[in-house]
């Protein structure tokens, strides 16, 4: 029963899936310039290097962006290319059965500054490699299309990763800098070097009808990350990864600290997330500079390690509050709550062993989970304990196999109400069902634009 009902939910996100690439979605009529990347000596027969094509047509276009937009449409064909940036007022469109390939030639792929909410590399110490797609201090972006893909070609980061054969960290698929009214929807992302698309210091992004694409073994491929960005709405995605679906950050230890800027108001709804090793939504370990008002609703997981997983640890600082969950769907996992106090990753040696993490208002509700190994593993920091934490009307069906300790917990602190099976001591006091705001957040258009093409 519980394989037939999984099976039913990808079924469903595959029909979604097949609308948006039937044309539901951003078209690029919305722009008046509007150019085909063959305009600018581009070849799509997947060994053409196209890197300077496609810088000649986002110069371009970024000056005539000014009057009315401007829009590049990448047709059907497999077009290589090494990184490039994006320009304001611009639509990035890639119709059905277009394919855009990330060169594998490490030499194409500059090193540029690390962020300095992390101080370093993510990987390794000092600069990192060009992210494939980028832009900093943009305004009024669109990804979008009839579902055509953006191949990152991982495999040979991931090797060489795994071997140790790296200096650099690793470039993200996606990432735009300090930039704001972002929409990416109606593309799939398949097979980034690590994460896939990395909103950091922006604010007003929308990601809808996203499919992220990765083996479940790779290394790091998160599915979404937004770092240190305000108002953000991921909706009706579909992610496979062999990190957290979901992640939300805000800076590493003492430089996450000291950029001060948290993520906040951020909406995650009708996911559909397969992780065996890793969560659907994660919130942390970086979160230096804070994370508050983030809402999950009507989310399903699919053999996948955990659920809304808390990750810090002593010198991270910051904070994790006002954290609204409800009307999750969950089938085939090890944990159903995991809070995790101990993560032991720094930047340098410079973390402040005083720097405590404030983690406090994590509210769940109506949650329904099955073929579960353990309900609960909940684990805060001596002196530093999690408070605020509410539980109500709670299943957690156990697997044939499961643990007979349910429930793990230490230095937590909470309520439960309508919880299966029983809670820890620490969150047994009986409490009323755990609140949502019901004032909707408002992030981007009230709709995405269709226009004519």
């Amino acid at each position: 029963m519980a394989a037939r009902r999984a099976a039913l939910q990808v079924a469903v996100v595959l029909l979604a899936m097949a609308l948006c690439a039937g044309g539901i979605g951003a078209s690029p009529g919305c722009r008046k310039h509007v150019r085909r990347v063959t305009d600018y000596g581009a070849v799509g027969d997947g060994r053409t290097l196209n890197t300077a094509a496609f810088a000649r047509a986002v110069a371009d276009l970024g000056r005539r962006a000014g009057d009315g937009g401007a829009a590049l449409v990448v047709p059907e064909g497999r077009w290589l290319t090494g990184p490039f940036n994006l320009t304001s007022h611009f639509t990035l469109f890639l119709h059905r059965g277009t394919e855009i390939l990330a060169s594998q030639d490490l030499e194409d792929w500059p090193l540029i500054a690390a962020l300095p909410s992390y101080g370093r590399g993510r990987d390794e110490p000092g600069p990192r490699y060009s992210n494939f797609i980028g832009g900093s201090n943009l305004t009024d972006v669109t990804i979008s299309g009839y579902n055509g893909t953006i191949n990152g070609q991982g495999q040979v980061w991931w090797d060489k990763f795994h071997a140790k054969q790296l200096d650099y960290t690793r470039g993200y698929l996606l990432e735009l800098l300090y930039s704001r009214d972002i929409i990416i929807s109606n593309v799939t992302f398949v097979d980034a070097p690590s994460w896939n698309l990395h909103p950091t210091y922006c604010t007003n992004v929308t990601i809808s009808g996203v499919t992220i694409l990765a083996p479940v073994h790779s290394p790091n491929t998160d599915g979404i990350d937004p770092d240190s960005s305000s108002h953000v709405k991921i909706e009706d995605c579909y992610i496979v990864s062999g990190d957290d679906c979901i992640a939300v950050k805000s800076g590493w230890d003492e430089y996450g600290i000291k950029f001060n800027m948290p993520s906040q108001h951020i909406v995650v709804r009708r996911l559909t997330c397969i992780s065996p090793t890793s969560a659907m939504i994660a919130l942390g370990s970086e979160m230096s500079g804070g994370i508050q008002d983030v809402r999950v609703e009507d989310n399903t997981a699919i053999d996948t390690e955990s659920a809304v997983r808390i990750k810090s640890g002593v010198g991270r600082g910051g904070f994790v509050r006002d954290v609204f969950v409800r009307r999750l769907s969950l089938h085939t996992m090890k944990w159903v709550f995991w809070m995790t106090g101990n993560y032991g990753q720094h930047p340098d040696n410079s973390s402040d062993p005083k720097a405590l993490p404030e983690v406090t208002g994590i509210n769940y509700r109506d949650v329904f989970a099955e073929n579960v190994t353990m309900a609960g593993r909940m684990e805060g920091i001596p002196n530093d304990p999690y408070t605020g934490i509410c539980m109500s009307n709670i299943t957690a069906q156990l697997a044939p196999k499961a643990k007979k300790l349910q429930w793990n917990c230490t230095d937590v602190q909470g309520v439960a109400s309508g919880v299966s099976p029983e809670p820890c001591p620490e969150l047994g006091a009986e409490g009323k069902p755990c609140t949502f705001p019901e004032e909707e957040l408002v992030i981007g258009p009230p709709e995405l634009p269709k226009c004519t093409y």
